[in-house]
């Protein structure tokens, strides 16, 4: 009921059983507690829009913060990106030199093992050389003295035959 239809009810001739001025004190602790709910609903609906707004404001702040470090990651791979083409090509053109290098050495240690090799057996017919024309040397000799001596005893027979 409305507090004008109660007011008009009560002058009626009281339909509910309580006097005019109980009504009027109902309406009033009525009116009482609509006001303060309703106060407080825009209490809390004020409340719920500050909140609201410092959300906002905080997410536009995250929003903005993002954006700064995005760009910031974005300048940092532009400026790291030639950096890593040129160390990793540097490091490709290192590796292919170890490669080579590990290559040549093999190469010379194998050359190597094999002028040891060579130098030995060169040594040895070296000394074989020189062995066998020492016995050449010697057998010449022998050889000259032998003919001296056939020749000597030749020579005499032919003196001898005169």
């Amino acid at each position: 009921m409305s507090i004008k239809n109660s007011g008009v009810a009560a002058s009626a001739g009281n339909t509910n059983g309580k006097l005019p001025m109980e009504e009027n004190e109902d309406e009033e602790i009525w009116r009482v507690a609509v006001s303060r709910f309703q106060a407080r609903e825009e209490e809390i609906e004020r409340k719920k829009m500050t909140v609201k707004e410092k959300v906002q404001q905080r997410l536009g702040f995250a929003e903005e913060a993002t954006k700064c470090l995005t760009q910031t990651l974005e300048e940092l791979e532009i400026m790291g990106d030639p950096m890593r083409k040129e160390v990793g090509m540097v490091r490709k053109k290192i590796d292919m030199a170890n490669r080579d290098i590990k290559s040549l050495a093999q190469s010379c240690q194998k050359k190597e093992k094999e002028y040891k090799e060579t130098l030995e057996a060169f040594n040895e017919k070296n000394k074989e050389k020189t062995h066998l024309v020492s016995m050449l040397m010697e057998l010449l000799a022998e050889s000259e003295r032998v003919r001296m001596k056939k020749l000597e005893e030749i020579n005499k027979t032919v003196g001898a035959l005169q």
